[in-house]
């Protein structure tokens, strides 16, 4: 920015001896800028962009038939949870009897961001961006009561020394994710999609990897393309790479991607493959 001229100095445009009135005027170089146009009164304020925008990749989902995906969604999740039904029951009793604590998990997650549309975020309510809307998620407990009293929201571990011995082999199998097929039935989430996170892990996320999140510009899922092609996150450069399968997986979503991705997550939970 230039220095502002100091009071009593002249621009060398105009010379000093003509007369603005007289026969010698010069017409000035000096424009007077317009008068910026007034706001109608009660009009909402523009929003202005987020300097965290800049060099974000802006990842548009792929329109898809959300109808069909719904009722394939509500369909595999009904399924499930029938014939699975009774080895829950005995899951449920083997919790209870091995560990002091309640048999399900619940916490909040971090889900489908309905306001990301820039025409949307004009009637934004919400008080806090926690990045998308919150979900209560539900899991068979595998850990400790007093899990996280030291050390707060961390991640999980491949071999995470507060799990309990059941909880190590339901983890191996991925038996305690069953009951999030009910978060499926309520709508929160999908069977594919990013996997949701924590509303204090998304807020970091968030900070430091970019297009973090466009990841909830659909709704989460149980499995997706980051949990078969990529093993437990060891860093910070595990995530990124994480973050680059989901927004694949935005880009390109639809019925047939899914069930690709379903055929190819059995194997992986028997088989231990990659992130399963």
């Amino acid at each position: 920015m230039a220095d502002a001229p100091s009071s009593g100095i002249v621009s060398s445009g105009i010379p000093t001896e003509v007369n603005p009135g007289g026969p010698n005027a010069r017409p000035s170089r000096v424009q007077t800028p317009s008068p910026r146009p007034r706001r109608p009164e009660g009009a909402p304020t523009p929003p202005r962009p987020s300097p965290r925008s800049v060099g974000i990749p802006d990842v548009i989902p792929r329109e898809r038939n959300e109808k069909a995906s719904r009722v394939l969604n509500v369909a595999i999740a009904a399924i499930a949870l029938v014939i699975a039904l009774p080895v829950l029951i005995l899951l449920a009793i083997a919790v209870k009897l091995t560990s002091r604590g309640p048999i399900l998990y619940a916490q909040t997650r971090v889900g489908l961001d309905r306001r990301w549309r820039s025409t949307l975020a004009l009637h934004e309510r919400r008080l806090e961006d926690l990045g998308g809307q919150v979900f209560t998620i539900y899991k068979f407990r595998t850990m400790r009561m007093d899990a996280e009293r030291g050390s707060g929201a961390v991640w999980a571990q491949e071999n995470d020394p507060r799990v309990t011995r059941l909880g190590k082999y339901m983890r191996k199998l991925r038996l305690d994710e069953v009951p999030q097929f009910w978060n499926v039935l309520l709508g929160d989430m999908n069977i594919v999609g990013p996997r949701p996170e924590r509303p204090s892990i998304v807020s970091r996320l968030r900070e430091d990897i970019p297009g973090y999140q466009c990841r909830h510009r659909v709704k989460p899922g149980i499995t997706g393309l980051a949990q078969i092609n990529q093993n437990y996150d060891a860093c910070i450069d595990d995530v990124r790479s994480k973050v680059d399968w989901d927004l694949r997986y935005i880009s390109e979503q639809g019925i047939w991607i899914d069930l690709k991705i379903l055929l190819r997550t059995m194997p992986s939970v028997l088989l231990k493959y990659r992130g399963w």
